[in-house]
């Protein structure tokens, strides 16, 4: 037969609450410290430890918290001057519209007016894009003497734009250039907003035109990008279809042109800008910029940022 189990004695029965309150200070301490480890890391992070770009290595301090008692609120500060939006002129309103009164809306009385007093909204809107659809035929004639058939000829920009005109050609290039929209959302736009179904195969279509359009002024450009007095060049790669390819930007003054090689090298360079460019050329450490700098002699300009992450590595 078993003995019966003891109960705890009352000092077994302290000592237990005491290491239970220990134990779950301890784990609350653990768990403090976790969160402490992961916000030094965050704080740590730079470019060369995380994605961070390099310029992100140059911080300005943050400017010192401001107390409860003096603490701004929200919006403009007194002493500050007030920034209103310049109103339309006149010429470019096209409808005025005068809210009057008749009675006092208080009393029915009369009234005057109160000088040149006035409230002044200014609205501005937009209206449902009209759509311009035009239809060009070229009937067919016969000629008796020649024995054969001839058709007039349609005039060349309406023959080569096709479906679409010069002005829905812009406003789809600008979409995909200057918004980076993608096919899909430019379809839906056309649809929802213009009013018209265009294909992905035919905005693609569309997009070609539009790059051999483009074809002799960004020739123009890269001819005139050596004779520029600064330039600022990166450059970043991506795949197509699984190749790899390296997308180059060059930053002039009032321009920006992006050239897309299967290299990155300062064979590139060269072939852009040139072995005797006499500018300033604006870049990272990257070895193709000092390559270039020790063949051909071009005065670089380092990124501060990644210069002083290079020293401090």
């Amino acid at each position: 037969m078993k003995p019966a189990a003891r109960s705890p004695c009352a000092n077994c029965q302290r000592l237990q609450a005491q290491v239970d309150a220990l134990q779950a200070k301890v784990e609350a301490l653990l768990a403090e410290v976790a969160s402490l480890r992961e916000q030094l890391a965050s704080a740590r992070k730079n470019s060369s430890t995380s994605s961070k770009p390099p310029s992100s290595d140059i911080v300005k301090p943050r400017p010192p918290q401001a107390s409860d008692a003096t603490r701004r609120s929200i919006g403009g500060q007194p002493g500050h001057p007030k920034h209103d939006r310049e109103p339309f002129p006149p010429e470019q309103i096209s409808h005025f519209e005068e809210h009057t009164l008749s009675v006092c809306p208080c009393c029915g009385g009369c009234l005057r007016r109160n000088g040149h007093l006035a409230k002044v909204v200014q609205q501005v809107d937009i209206e449902k894009p009209p759509l311009v659809i035009e239809q060009h035929t070229s009937p067919e004639y016969w000629c008796d003497r020649c024995a054969r058939g001839y058709k007039a000829p349609i005039p060349l920009p309406i023959n080569k734009g096709g479906l679409v005109g010069p002005e829905l050609t812009t406003l789809i290039a600008f979409m995909k250039g200057a918004c980076h929209a993608s096919f899909s959302t430019i379809r839906t736009f056309l649809r929802d907003v213009v009013g018209v179904t265009i294909s992905r195969g035919e905005l693609s279509k569309i997009l070609g035109k539009v790059s051999q359009a483009l074809d002799k002024p960004y020739e123009e450009l890269l001819l005139l990008l050596p004779s520029e007095a600064i330039v600022n060049a990166d450059e970043t790669g991506h795949k197509d279809n699984g190749e790899r390819w390296w997308t180059w930007c060059f930053r002039a003054e009032l321009y920006t042109l992006y050239h897309i090689d299967a290299y990155r090298s300062a064979d590139v360079l060269m072939d852009i800008l040139g072995t005797e460019f006499q500018g300033i050329l604006g870049c990272d450490y990257f070895s193709a910029y000092r390559r270039y700098m020790r063949e051909c002699g071009v005065r670089l300009q380092f990124c501060l940022a990644h210069t002083i992450r290079t020293q401090s590595l």
